[in-house]
């Protein structure tokens, strides 16, 4: 068995207690959520969950059947199976003294991150794409000193005219 990743989205009703019972149902069956977001879909009381787990197809297929069985759940998609596009956005906030910030803006600039505050020992930078990329901006940043990290998790569609 084959364990993948897998980019899971779900249509849910915009209920209080959708995402405890969807976060729930994962930790009961032993399943481990890598990343989960949540928000407003296309239509009007609806929102949409992307969930980042890892499994093999078994595992995926007992999550789907589950995820079904709980009353707010309207459609689950694997999308990892189709052509996506997949972004997260981190906020890394770091040490920036004003001879080490030509260094860091280079990382930035390399990185088509922004710098969205300036302190007077620190900045604060904003990556957005995919999380391998946001992942090698952190490893390179660490050098410098990382004082705060804040990270979306993965948010995701199917490319092209898919539904």
């Amino acid at each position: 068995m084959t364990t993948t990743k897998h980019t899971i989205a779900v249509i849910v009703n915009d209920q209080p207690g959708v995402l405890q019972r969807v976060s729930g149902l994962f930790g009961r069956r032993g399943f481990n959520i890598e990343s989960i977001t949540v928000g407003q879909s296309e239509e009007a009381g609806l929102s949409r969950m992307v969930i980042v787990t890892t499994g093999d197809g078994t595992t995926l297929e007992q999550v789907t059947k589950q995820l079904y069985k709980l009353i707010d759940v309207i459609k689950v998609n694997d999308i990892s199976s189709n052509p996506m596009v997949a972004r997260e956005l981190a906020l890394i906030k770091v040490s920036a003294l004003p001879a080490k910030r030509p260094e860091i803006m280079g990382i930035v600039d390399t990185f088509r991150a922004a710098v969205v505050d300036i302190g007077t020992e620190t900045l604060m930078v904003q990556a957005v794409g995919d999380t391998e990329k946001i992942d090698a901006m952190i490893e390179l940043m660490q050098p410098y000193g990382i004082h705060e990290l804040s990270r979306t998790g993965v948010t995701a569609m199917v490319r092209g005219n898919a539904k």
